[in-house]
């Protein structure tokens, strides 16, 4: 097989229709657009939900309902387990240093600690803590701010 060989399958490639062309061609006079009116303007072009402007649907029904995702963020869990793995003895623990430590790739979201997992280590939380949790830490040694 060579290059100037080479030869479309039947049918792949179609020529375009010639429109406005003389009345024997069958698309002479108007082409194929009907009479007047915007569709037979050159330029013709508007959104898919034009109704001519008529007011459209979308905004001849009401709004309905309220969606509260936006203010009903939930808060990131971190176990004292957690703690306990990462953090070295003394540690102040902070949004910022479970942030460093891969806890969240945000620097303010809303965290709490919780109480699942054994702590041994002292360390001093500023963070949001369930009750659980500040008794584990205060039992360690640790403090809760």
């Amino acid at each position: 097989m060579e290059l100037h060989s080479l030869t479309n399958t039947p049918g792949a490639r179609k020529r375009a229709k010639r429109v406005g062309r003389g009345c024997g061609s069958g698309l002479g006079k108007t082409a194929g657009r009907g009479q007047k009116g915007q569709q037979s303007r050159k330029g013709h072009k508007h959104k898919l939900v034009f109704e001519g402007g008529q007011m459209p649907l979308v905004r001849r029904l009401p709004k309905r309902g309220f969606n509260n995702a936006a203010f009903n963020a939930k808060a990131l869990a971190v176990n004292v387990g957690d703690l306990e793995r990462k953090f070295e003895a003394g540690a102040e623990i902070t949004i910022e240093t479970l942030a460093k430590a891969g806890f969240t790739d945000n620097k303010k979201p809303k965290i709490k600690i919780l109480g699942n997992g054994e702590l041994t280590k002292k360390l001093t939380v500023k963070v949001p803590c369930s009750a659980s949790a500040k008794a584990k830490i205060e039992k360690a040694g640790g403090s809760v701010a």
